[in-house]
């Protein structure tokens, strides 16, 4: 139905015409000379319904319907059509009035950069705006978003802070559309042992870092059963990653933060440990505060995905071997069989050498998201 009140002046003028039902019956009750009282009498009625009916309070069904055209004389199909037009307008305006509510908390939204980048399309108005925003959502009110994205947010045990800088709409937002681009993913059924499988040879891979690597990660991680997406950031949500599971199969879930590809890996295999060690209904926003569970989980992936990378026994090795030059850094990266962004990675990390030791010797480079994935 068309919205054509603008205004909260536009919605009182309408609920102050708007003719119900009764106030039709009312007048032929007048006309003929006959109450209230004596017309519930007549139909067998209570003449507290019939009262309600008059005031619009209660609905004329096909049974009064019937009743009031053997009684009143008018047909039933008469009554019936003025019902539901009543209804329809009614609805139409409580409609309207609820969309002039909803415009304040569709402002929270980051709707503008949503349409910039694609994720939602819509004319410009609050009415396209909001329907624009629940179909992405896939819910049929704001309040439902309240009660299905926002809930399951935080109903984990895994919390955002209130001190948290991420804006939670902006969060939704970005986990949603991490969603919607998993949906269009086919993966194999979920195999533990082939999933790990899948990460070995996906390390081997990393040393190379090709021009299609992320495409092959992907269909490697889809086969063992895991769906990965690559989802740009939103302003408001700086999110480096997430891990959850859609019904049956894990999903990661990955930004174009990456300004250094040993973040990337690390941050690849991080959510990777949560699949591997961690509960399927939990669910991981990296980027976000956490609980002292949740803390304690992050730490055991922050673990897992360091020594997968760069073995504590190649770490001890490599803090004793001079890594001067660049060439001693790709000897070293090829000798543990990595690469060399991650050996001047994990030495920054560690407060052996600085960052800008990777960068000079370029081994650290931007992640691209490209028309290779899905993005």
């Amino acid at each position: 139905m068309k919205n054509v009140y603008r205004n909260r002046k536009d919605i009182a003028i309408a609920r102050e015409v708007i003719s119900c039902p009764g106030d039709t019956l009312a007048e032929h009750l007048e006309y003929i000379g006959m109450s209230q009282a004596e017309l519930a009498d007549r139909m067998g009625r209570p003449k507290k319904t019939i009262n309600e009916i008059i005031r619009g309070k209660a609905q004329i069904t096909p049974e009064t319907a019937l009743q009031l055209e053997r009684v009143v004389g008018i047909p039933a199909d008469f009554w019936m059509k003025k019902e539901q037009n009543y209804r329809l307008r009614l609805a139409g305006i409580d409609e309207a009035e609820k969309l002039l509510d909803d415009a304040d908390r569709i402002k929270r939204f980051p709707l503008k950069e949503l349409i910039q980048k694609g994720w939602i399309n819509c004319e410009k108005g609050l009415e396209h705006e909001k329907n624009a925003l629940l179909s992405f959502f896939r819910v049929a009110s704001l309040q439902a978003y309240e009660n299905v994205c926002q809930q399951q947010l935080y109903a984990t045990a895994y919390r955002m802070s209130e001190k948290c800088s991420k804006d939670p709409y902006a969060v939704a937002a970005w986990l949603r559309q991490g969603e919607r681009q998993a949906e269009s993913l086919q993966a194999a059924v979920y195999d533990k042992k082939a999933f790990e499988e899948a990460l070995l040879d996906i390390k081997t891979r990393l040393v190379v870092m090709d021009e299609g690597f992320l495409a092959g990660l992907q269909e490697s991680c889809l086969r063992a059963g895991v769906k990965v997406v690559f989802t740009p950031c939103l302003q408001k949500a700086p999110l480096n990653g997430s891990t959850r599971w859609m019904n049956d199969t894990p999903l990661i879930q990955l930004s174009d933060r990456f300004k250094r590809n040993d973040i990337f890996w690390f941050t690849f295999f991080h959510e990777a440990a949560h699949i591997l060690k961690h509960n399927k209904r939990d669910v991981f926003i990296e980027g976000t505060d956490y609980s002292c569970d949740g803390k304690k989980k992050e730490e055991e992936a922050d673990s897992w995905a360091a020594d997968y990378l760069v073995s504590r026994k190649d770490e001890r090795r490599m803090l004793q071997t001079p890594l001067l030059v660049r060439e001693d850094f790709e000897r070293y990266a090829a000798e543990i069989g990595t690469h060399p962004a991650i050996v001047a990675g994990r030495l920054a990390r560690l407060g052996v050498i600085h960052d800008s030791v990777g960068h000079t010797f370029g081994f650290f480079k931007k992640i691209e998201l490209n028309s290779e994935v899905q993005e």
